[in-house]
């Protein structure tokens, strides 16, 4: 029992001293004349009651419990009992059941005003167990509650510090920064904080409808940009195309009736046959030529009889 007792007091965090805890005096200074003889007597009403005492004396814990027992007010030396049987007397000793499985609980919704002036509703989900159950009892009061007002604190605290972008984008990191925060700041009281998970971000009405917009301004000049670099390459592939077809001749008249038998495939009833520019040049020619250089009209020759 010696060793196990020393055992416990090396694995007790060292700020149990600086909250006035110390197991080694609860122990070493013994529980005094009056303490000997409660626990005398109480030792006799046990043999004179056994057949009824044994009941009251022997307690259960299951497995995922743990019972810190107190003797006379004093922490009893040799940890946390369980899981299974253990034996108190009932006029002097106290227990507690403390519950080692992992326990979740929501955090409210939180009004933040965040770094860059804007009012959010943030909720989040806590995971946390107890691993020492003997500081989980004697450093703190309620052990559960004091988390839970610690998270609501710390959610504030470093939400308070983003951008309404970082917020939104790196909620994975967000969420990391709050465990490692919590996890240390309970570790005094034998609380381990596991995970903790933002899970809504809840933005003001206004808000919402000027990031859509902003969104949909935003869509449709990528949307005109990438009209344009299409009508740019376009034009390439024209001014291409005609450099090919102006080298050969021949060319142009094959696109003319491929056309043709394109329009002539979809059964229309009316097609246009366009005249091609060529035909016309002597005509153009003929017009222009008219106003600048009139035609010459010889007189008739006349012959002497």
């Amino acid at each position: 029992m010696a060793a196990k007792g020393e055992i416990s007091r090396r694995e007790l965090s060292p700020r149990n001293e600086e909250l006035g805890y110390n197991s080694a005096n609860s122990s070493d200074e013994g529980y005094g004349c009056c303490g000997i003889v409660l626990m005398f007597l109480s030792f006799l009403i046990i043999l004179v009651t056994f057949p009824v005492a044994i009941f009251m004396c022997i307690k259960v814990v299951q497995e995922y419990e743990r019972a810190v027992i107190f003797r006379l007010g004093r922490l009893m030396s040799g940890g946390a009992k369980g899981p299974g049987l253990f034996f108190i007397i009932p006029c002097t000793d106290n227990y507690i059941k403390v519950d080692l499985r992992t326990v979740s609980f929501d955090v409210p919704p939180q009004e933040i005003l965040s770094k860059d002036s804007v009012t959010v509703a943030v909720d989040a989900v806590v995971y946390f167990r107890i691993f020492d159950p003997t500081m989980s009892v004697t450093n703190v009061a309620d052990a559960d509650r004091s988390t839970k007002l610690l998270a609501q604190t710390t959610l504030r605290n470093v939400l308070g510090t983003k951008n309404l972008t970082d917020i939104l984008a790196d909620r994975e990191q967000i969420s990391q920064y709050m465990q490692t925060n919590l996890d240390a700041a309970t570790d005094v009281w034998g609380v381990k904080v596991e995970r903790v998970e933002v899970k809504d971000v809840r933005l003001p009405v206004q808000l919402q409808r000027a990031m859509a917009a902003e969104a949909e301004a935003t869509r449709d000049a990528r949307a005109k940009v990438i009209a344009a670099e299409g009508e740019q390459n376009a034009s390439r592939a024209f001014k291409e195309a005609a450099d090919v077809i102006s080298a050969s001749p021949a060319a142009l008249q094959l696109r003319y009736m491929q056309t043709l038998s394109q329009i002539a495939s979809e059964k229309n009833s009316t097609i246009v046959f366009p005249l091609p520019i060529e035909f016309m040049k002597g005509f153009m020619n003929l017009t222009q030529q008219g106003p600048s250089e009139p035609a010459m009209v010889k007189a008739p020759s006349t012959s002497k009889l």
